[in-house]
């Protein structure tokens, strides 16, 4: 290109020196018409030469470009042909018009693929060509190719990525995981035991975690007499996964002589990061996890966020020491005189241990000598607590102290101290947006610590062995250098929050559990009006009556009752309906499905321990307790939410669930 520009710009020069050159044998012939006609020789000579060179140029221009352009739709040709790129054009019917040798390669087999359907190769091209994106990953006999579309030509190109793959895979396989295992009740268990006994056990279960650890190509290391750091790869703890943590179920049978307690193991992982202190931090976020839900579990938590649960299928072992009980109130007592003020407030639609509980941190507050406001949530008209809240009401200074979540947002200053009881997420709180305001929070709660948690809390007392927050509040109080007799409606409340977690005394009760009744009987709870607030009406009852008619046995001992299409249910009646049937003979677990007034389809699940209903809720976007678990649907029919629980309780059977 660069000569033809060159010789193209001389021709030109030449021609306008030439024209020059007969103007001034024009003008040459006036003087001398001799010399005139020997310059008009020399011109045509010239002339005669370069016509002939430019035609010659010409001449081998062409030749130069026609073997060029051979060349290049021969090299066409042989990459279309011979190249290790599969091509297919495809008709409007998704049939296979033309593609190159190497596609009939990868296809299977040397004929040609020509008049297939597409979907003849793989089912996957359907979903490409149906779907918005300009290329997939599609196997094709047990190999992975990169299928990149174009829609307007209908033309697939295939490139072979699996090397690239396995490489990506391996290198993934290798990245580093760090374990933090804890014996959540090792020194609960062994505890009073003979040095014998308790050196026994400790082997036993030294034995089997290195037995399993050693299975699987893990490096253990004990760090103290119930901790182990465990060190793995990615491939190894998705070995680990495949069979649900199967270490966890081996140590929980070994029994403990005398108590006759199984000993339980929480293991925290850390993974998807090549950071080691970071892996660190995830490991012990996730071992901390896990121990808030109860223990008896495996919590693995990667670097994006995703946190995955394995376990948990046996009740929190309750402790038999209150030494943290008596820290955590000390600790709250310090808080409170650190702060101007306390805001308190429970959940949404609160019920009697929500509201008892709140009770007593605003006695807590009082008795340090701190003003205390506790917000109610207006929609109050829960069973039980619409009651509570008449009899509060006739006490005018006990009154005076609840306030809306609009007159708490005017009230609060930096130095405010907020206590959030009987949930830990919040999007559950009664006023999430006063939570992002203040930098103080503390979180009183006996649930099963789920993946959502209220950003940086500066106290956290959860305990899932515990029957209700009340239990642990009255605790609390117990522990209060100056504690303030309390009024018999506080007493009251706070002893009616027990017996509603606890279906009057009868699930997930200890002995702390009637230490705490009796405190507060012994300062003057009313029995009688406890049993007035948890008292039904005909009408509730009749519905509950109702719905029971429609109880379907399913896996022989589970109860599962769904609503009538289009009939809305509260959200109480549905789960007072699933704890009364597990008084029926023959029923184990209850699962009562309805309609509720916002739309959602509301489940309540109740089990008397053989199946751990808050696993199977987890599952459907719910939790709660291994015995006392919901959640709620949006956008689905009760019909269609039957289904998924039905499909939910299949899979914990399976094992799916964990």
């Amino acid at each position: 290109m660069a000569n033809q520009f060159k010789h193209r710009w001389r021709s030109d020069l030449l021609i306008v020196l030439g024209l020059l050159y007969l103007l001034f044998i024009v003008f040459t012939a006036f003087l001398n018409w001799m010399l005139a006609l020997s310059g008009l020789v020399i011109l045509a000579l010239s002339v005669t030469w370069f016509v002939f060179n430019e035609t010659q140029f010409d001449k081998e221009l062409a030749e130069y470009i026609a073997g060029l352009s051979y060349s290049l739709n021969k090299a066409g040709g042989e990459a279309l042909l011979q190249m290790p790129i599969g091509i297919v054009l495809y008709n409007e019917a998704e049939r296979i018009e033309w593609c190159n040798p190497y596609f009939n390669q990868l296809a299977g087999g040397t004929e040609t693929k020509i008049g297939l359907l597409l979907n003849e190769i793989s089912t996957e091209f359907e979903k490409l060509i149906l779907s918005d994106k300009e290329s997939m990953i599609i196997a094709i006999n047990e190999r992975q190719y990169r299928v990149r579309l174009r829609r307007s030509e209908r033309l697939l190109y295939f490139t072979d990525i699996t090397d690239v793959l396995q490489i990506k895979k391996n290198y993934y396989n290798e990245q580093p995981v760090l374990a933090l295992i804890f014996l959540d009740n090792y020194d609960e268990v062994t505890q009073g035991l003979e040095d014998q006994v308790r050196s026994t056990i400790n082997n036993e279960t030294t034995s089997i975690i290195k037995a399993w650890a050693s299975r699987h190509g893990i490096y253990l290391r004990r760090t103290a007499s119930d901790r182990f750091l465990a060190v793995m790869n990615e491939k190894l703890l998705a070995a680990v996964e495949e069979e649900h943590f199967s270490i966890l179920d081996k140590v929980r049978e070994i029994t403990v002589p005398l108590s006759h307690i199984p000993l339980t193991l929480s293991i925290g992982v850390g993974a998807g990061t090549e950071t080691l202190e970071d892996l660190g931090t995830y490991a012990q976020s996730a071992l901390d996890l896990g121990l808030g839900r109860g223990g008896d579990q495996a919590v693995i938590k990667w670097s994006d966020g995703a946190v995955k649960f394995f376990g948990g299928k046996s009740n929190p072992i309750e402790k038999r020491t209150r030494v943290r009980a008596r820290v955590i109130s000390h600790a709250l007592t310090e808080l409170m005189l650190e702060s101007d003020q306390v805001m308190i407030m429970g959940h949404k639609a609160p019920d009697l241990d929500a509201v008892g509980s709140c009770i007593g941190i605003l006695k807590i507050a009082h008795a340090n000598g701190r003003s205390a406001k506790i917000i109610l949530d207006r929609e109050h008209d829960v069973t039980g607590v619409a009651r509570l809240v008449t009899e509060l009401q006739k006490n005018r200074n006990l009154w005076a102290n609840f306030i809306s979540a609009e007159e708490a947002r005017e009230k609060v200053t930096k130095r405010t101290l907020v206590v959030v009881a009987d949930t830990h997420r919040p999007s559950m709180v009664v006023d999430p947006d006063l939570l992002d305001s203040v930098h103080r929070i503390v979180v009183i709660d006996h649930h099963r610590r789920a993946e959502e948690f209220i950003k940086d809390p500066v106290l956290v007392y959860m305990e899932p062995y515990a029957s209700s927050t009340c239990e642990l509040v009255t605790e609390l109080l117990e522990y209060q250098p100056n504690e303030r007799p309390l009024d018999v409606i506080e007493a009251t409340a706070m002893l009616g929050g027990i017996a509603v977690d606890t279906k009057n005394f009868t699930l997930r009760t200890g002995f702390r559990t009637f230490d705490a009744a009796s405190y507060l009987r012994a300062h003057g709870a009313d029995t009688i009006l406890v049993q007035k607030f948890l008292c039904d009406d005909l009408d509730q009852f009749n519905q509950r009556a109702d719905l029971i008619r429609r109880a379907q046995v399913y896996h022989s001992n589970i109860a599962i009752v769904s609503g009538e299409g289009g009939k809305t249910y509260d959200q109480v009646l549905l789960a007072q309906t699933a704890d009364t049937l597990l008084m029926l003979e023959g029923i184990r677990t209850s699962f009562v499905i309805g309609l509720r007034d916002d739309g959602q389809v509301g489940v309540s699940a109740r089990s008397l321990g053989e199946i751990n209903v808050q696993i199977v809720m987890e599952s459907l976007g719910g939790g709660g307790h291994l015995n006392n678990a919901a959640t709620q649907m949006k956008g689905v029919t009760v019909e269609t939410a039957v289904n998924r629980v039905k499909q939910a309780i299949d899979q914990y059977f399976e094992g799916g669930l964990s």
